[in-house]
């Protein structure tokens, strides 16, 4: 694995404005969906979204949470794809750890809107693409 790879692929992900989460659909196929950014991450094991609960990806990770996530870098053709579960979270904790002013645009009921909830994303492998070759990891083990 590539030197300091946990802050090489942190750094990618934290300069990207466009995410893309994976879901599987009621059929068995992967659907995918442009996200804004993590509102928070823990290394690169652990990342949080926002989204409506009224949305399909919400109704697609209860019935299956299994799920990627990928990060691109368009200037420098590289990307990380990972690979993992989704949670869909409700509590208050974790709806106001995240929450942003300007929230409301899209949640006009603020912090307790019921169609506000928060997506978690915890990966497990991953895969790394740069200078015209991938590797594959697995979360726990990159330093």
């Amino acid at each position: 694995m590539m030197r300091d790879a946990k802050k090489t692929i942190g750094n990618l992900i934290d300069k990207q404005g466009v995410s893309f989460i994976g879901s599987v659909g009621e059929d068995g196929f992967p659907n995918m969906k442009a996200m804004l950014p993590p509102r928070k991450r823990e290394g690169i094991r652990t990342f949080w979204f926002t989204t409506n609960t009224s949305s399909r990806r919400v109704t697609q990770y209860r019935a299956n949470p299994k799920a990627c996530v990928y990060f691109c870098d368009r200037r420098f053709f590289r990307g990380v794809m990972l690979q993992g579960t989704m949670e869909v979270l409700e509590d208050a904790a974790s709806k106001e750890m995240i929450w942003q002013a300007g929230d409301t645009m899209y949640y006009p009921e603020g912090v307790t809107d019921p169609d506000y909830c928060v997506l978690k994303f915890t990966a497990t492998t991953g895969r790394y693409y740069s200078n015209l070759s991938s590797e594959d990891f697995e979360v726990d083990g990159v330093k």
